[in-house]
């Protein structure tokens, strides 16, 4: 098959990650999907692995209705070249440089029209117009895929297909310290030095603020050497809490959690100087009484839910275009979609001090 050649590639066979059930996927021929109106098929470039993956892999996210049916093709943070359109695409050609999201609203529920397509009222309806790609939708596990032009946006010339992967983490991130707010000059404290966390950490920096980064072991260094301000080893302090109020003389003025865990959720309430915000990015299993709620009440802090990166893609590859954003580094490791199970093992086992890893369905790009 030759790349760009969009009527060849709509009708041959392309090599995708398939998930068969819990726990078990290959990489297997299947159909070139087809675009249909106000949709495009992209030639997937490069995929970064992303934290929820391996549990919509291993089926301890099921009772989220992902995957929806096996077999299933997973992946959502992606970079890719566009190689045909559907009927009524208006702002796409084929060869533009795209970087894609995960959700896709209706565009017609009140969220939408609000700009919360990430909170569509119409969440699993596809036939509505919702699409939540990698989740309820086929993502970009796969050499080529179709998405609606509304979850991709144009990459900069200088910024790369696998740079391109990384919107979806540090459009998280952007929405966290946006809804926080980030006061200039003060102190953001982010629980949980993996992808999400020192994304944090990095955005922080670039908007005016000193960080303070809270884990353990290869990733805090990790941490540390991408330019975090001040970082806490828990395992080497006695009082993770009181080691951030001392730095920040009462409290950070925005506290960041990536770490998914009960202790995140409850210190990272107790890190926030009175009047000040926190952002909870990781899911817990279920819901609970993680907070600290009397802190919480009696210090006015403003606890903030974070649900991935609406209006967030062009405002992070513009960072990235100026320079002040380095995603690069953050890149470890990168794999043939061959290797998927190697890429998988290194991801989850944080082998070799893996961070972000990059799997490429049509060679390196």
């Amino acid at each position: 098959m030759e790349k760009g050649d969009a009527s060849k590639a709509m009708e041959e066979k392309m090599r995708a990650v398939q998930i068969h059930a819990p726990g078990e996927f290959s990489v297997d021929w299947v159909p070139v999907p087809h675009p249909g109106r106000g949709e495009v098929l992209v030639e997937v470039k490069a995929v970064a692995i992303c934290g929820s993956d391996p549990g919509i892999f291993n089926g301890k996210v099921l009772q989220n209705g992902w995957p929806p049916h096996f077999p299933f093709i997973a992946g959502h943070e992606f970079a890719a070249q566009v190689v045909a359109l559907g009927e009524g695409v208006t702002n796409l050609k084929p060869g533009d440089r795209v970087a894609g999201e995960a959700h896709c609203g209706c565009g017609t529920c009140e969220m939408c029209k609000k700009g919360y397509y990430n909170l569509c009222l119409n969440y699993g309806n596809q036939a509505a117009g919702h699409h939540h790609y990698g989740h309820s939708s086929p993502g970009c596990y796969a050499q080529y895929q179709v998405y609606d032009q509304k979850a991709l946006t144009l990459l900069p010339d200088n910024v790369t297909y696998d740079e391109g992967t990384l919107v979806d983490t540090a459009g998280t991130a952007y929405n966290a310290l946006r809804l926080t707010g980030v006061e200039p000059g003060g102190f953001t404290a982010i629980i949980g030095p993996g992808p999400m966390g020192i994304m944090a950490m990095c955005l922080a920096k670039a908007m005016g603020s000193a960080t303070i980064v809270i884990g353990r072991r290869q990733r805090l260094a990790m941490a540390a050497k991408l330019g975090a301000d001040y970082t806490i080893d828990y395992e080497k302090v006695d009082d993770p809490v009181e080691e951030v109020r001392r730095i920040t003389g009462g409290g950070a003025h925005q506290v960041i959690e990536a770490a998914g865990n009960a202790t995140a959720y409850f210190e990272s309430v107790q890190m926030a100087r009175k009047g000040g915000h926190v952002a909870l990015i990781s899911i817990p299993p279920k819901d609970g009484q993680e907070a600290a709620l009397k802190s919480l009440i009696m210090n006015q802090i403003t606890l903030h839910g974070v649900r991935a990166n609406p209006n967030c893609s062009k405002i992070v590859l513009d960072l990235m275009a100026q320079g002040s954003l380095n995603v690069k580094d953050q890149i470890t490791h990168r794999f043939p979609m061959e290797q998927i199970h190697e890429a998988f093992d290194t991801f989850i086992g944080r082998k070799d001090g893996a961070l972000k890893v990059i799997v490429h369905p049509n060679g390196d790009c």
